[in-house]
């Protein structure tokens, strides 16, 4: 039986932290995306304009980008549950309007070397072809260090997603919905967990309850009255 690796969710801080560190960055809203909704690498690279709406504030993610065989392609989402509709927070709008306009630039300057016209994808190079999926990843690793937080895949954006929805009182269905999950099973076995800093700090209010006067722990190892030596 294999393993699987650790889910390596960020905390909400170093979330801010890489988010703040993306703003000028030119796949901005590709992390905001990631973050606050969850989107697989696949999911994100082949977005499409048409999939988005702005006005509305929702994403339909019915496609992905994978590198098959040696050669970029579309592919169908990973599972039927994969292709959903997602409501978009505020700041990924924001982001996606900056990408939009930042494209709009992009093929200005690059004027008949354009090739952007064919997929109407939202991410795509200085050129307009598809961002090649590795080139993502190693974005990611030198926003991780410019950012000053711990390198971890891209992946475990979707796992911080999910983590954060957790943490703020979202239950398993929704976030099942969110991510696109393929059943309840895989979002309760996956991110149904606590950190270890929750854990403590959970612990310690319990602390805090049974001492109840507010007075340090007694050392529970001692003994009332007077010491006998043994």
């Amino acid at each position: 039986m294999g393993t699987r690796r650790e889910i390596e969710p960020l905390t909400a801080e170093e979330g801010r932290r890489l988010l703040a560190a993306a703003r000028d960055n030119r796949l901005w809203a590709g992390y905001e995306l990631a973050v606050r909704i969850g989107l697989r690498r696949g999911e994100l690279l082949g977005l499409r304009w048409s999939d988005v709406d702005l006005h509305e504030g929702v994403v339909t993610v019915r496609q992905a980008l994978q590198r098959v065989g040696g050669e970029l392609l579309i592919v169908a989402p990973k599972t039927q549950r994969s292709a959903r509709r997602v409501a978009l927070p505020a700041e990924c709008v924001t982001a996606l309007r900056a990408q939009r306009a930042q494209q709009i630039a992009d093929g200005k300057a690059a004027g008949d070397n354009w090739k952007g016209t064919g997929h109407g994808l939202v991410f795509t190079t200085k050129n307009g072809t598809p961002i090649e999926p590795r080139n993502l990843n190693r974005s990611f690793e030198v926003l991780c260090t410019r950012a000053g937080v711990r390198k971890v895949r891209f992946h475990d954006l979707r796992h911080t997603c999910a983590s954060l929805l957790h943490e703020q009182g979202a239950d398993a269905r929704m976030i099942m919905e969110v991510l696109g999950h393929s059943s309840i099973r895989v979002t309760m076995d996956i991110y149904t967990f606590v950190r270890l800093d929750s854990q403590r700090t959970a612990f310690d209010r319990v602390g805090d309850a049974l001492r109840g006067d507010g007075n340090p722990p007694d050392d529970d190892d001692g003994a009332a009255g007077v010491p006998v030596a043994i």
